[in-house]
């Protein structure tokens, strides 16, 4: 009888963990990236809910076009299908419709692929946004592990205002990626100059304007 009910309380307790809070319902824009052969996306995070976490995954497109494109434009982004974020929060396999555009798709970007397939694999990367945490001027960046070696580096973000940025690096050597530079958004160029002891680097995404005080 008590294993009964022990069993039970454990179901009902993975339900409550696992169930999906309808707040994070939402259009859940990702900036898509490669790494030798293998396709990322990065969850374009705000402030606010349904959208104050930063998500990078591992994706699986269903059509290779989106791989070539994010391998040869400066910047790729889609536009999922609505979803709830709370899936990939969790670490989830996930699969939606995505629009895949060139350029950002809210800021004038170019069409490509209409309702692409796109499986979300494996979580790379999560961090939850506290939206009413003081501004810094320490600048903090997480080292994230991608498959065959890659590396990048992350912005953690903190209270308005901040940003996102997103940069791959290409050696594996130690490097100080917090520093203190006296503002709160420095320019991306200041800030790839102050990290340029991590190595030959490419920057991917830098966006100030959704972490701007309104």
């Amino acid at each position: 009888m008590q294993a009964k009910i022990w069993l039970v309380s454990l179901l009902l307790c993975f339900s409550a963990l696992t169930r999906a809070d309808s707040d994070y319902d939402g259009t859940h824009g990702m900036v898509v990236f490669t790494h030798e052969s293998g396709l990322y996306a990065s969850h374009m995070p705000m402030h606010t809910k349904p959208h104050d976490a930063q998500i990078i995954y591992k994706i699986s497109p269903g059509d290779p076009f989106l791989y070539f494109l994010a391998k040869d434009a400066d910047l790729v982004t889609i536009k999922p299908e609505t979803f709830n974020l709370q899936h990939l929060m969790q670490g989830e396999k996930l699969t939606v419709k995505a629009d895949v555009y060139m350029g950002h798709f809210e800021r004038g970007g170019s069409l490509q692929y209409e309702q692409m397939e796109v499986t979300f694999l494996e979580q790379k990367y999560f961090r939850m946004i506290e939206p009413q945490s003081e501004p810094s001027t320490l600048q903090v960046y997480d080292e994230v592990e991608l498959d065959r070696g890659g590396r990048m580096l992350v912005h953690q973000i903190r209270g308005v205002p901040s940003y996102d940025h997103l940069i791959l690096v290409f050696e594996n050597i130690g490097c100080i990626r917090q520093f203190d530079v006296g503002q709160a958004v420095p320019k991306e160029a200041f800030l790839i100059n102050r990290l340029s002891a991590c190595g030959s680097m490419k920057p991917l995404y830098y966006e100030t304007q959704d972490f701007a005080a309104k």
